[in-house]
């Protein structure tokens, strides 16, 4: 029995003179202090770094706008819908190959001028010219949708081409 009191006491003894390993340097849950809150430098933004700044897969380089407008506008319908209504405008072409018809409006804030709102008819052509051809191969069909809202200010609706121009007016 004395010698399971020695052990312990031993043990004890052992144990208590224990109580500065967490402080040691010999710990290593000690060789680095606690974290704490400092300012960040330069972007806010995380950073891959396999990727270079201001580069992307699926970015184009920008290109100026080539379209120009159409040779003349042959007929325009404004068809009305429940939400407002469909604008569909009908043109020629100079030649063959003529893409990425659009109806843009002539203001640069896209609003009406005293009621009037006016589209300019623009295409792309390709680069390398086509034949003419006949009108048929020429024809453009192009539509723009408007909302009731973006109906109520407008009394006249003006598509312009190069040659001519056409207009609806509001009944």
């Amino acid at each position: 029995m004395i010698r399971a009191v020695m052990l312990l006491l031993v043990a004890s003894l052992v144990l208590g003179a224990c109580g500065g390993w967490s402080d040691s340097r010999l710990n290593p849950g000690n060789w680095f202090g606690r974290s704490q809150a400092v300012p960040t430098e330069g972007t806010a933004e995380p950073a891959n770094p396999l990727i270079p700044r201001g580069s992307s897969v699926f970015r184009r380089e920008e290109r100026p706008d080539t379209h120009v407008a159409i040779t003349k506008v042959t007929e325009l319908v404004i068809e009305r819908t429940n939400t407002g209504a469909i604008i569909r405008a009908e043109g020629v072409a100079a030649f063959q190959g003529a893409y990425e018809a659009r109806l843009r409006p002539q203001t640069e804030t896209g609003d009406p001028e005293n009621g009037v709102m006016t589209y300019v008819f623009e295409i792309n052509y390709p680069v390398n010219p086509r034949p003419v051809g006949n009108e048929n191969s020429r024809t453009i069909v192009v539509a723009r949708s408007l909302t009731n809202q973006e109906l109520a200010p407008i009394r006249v609706i003006r598509v312009t081409a190069e040659q001519n121009a056409r207009e609806s007016r509001r009944r």
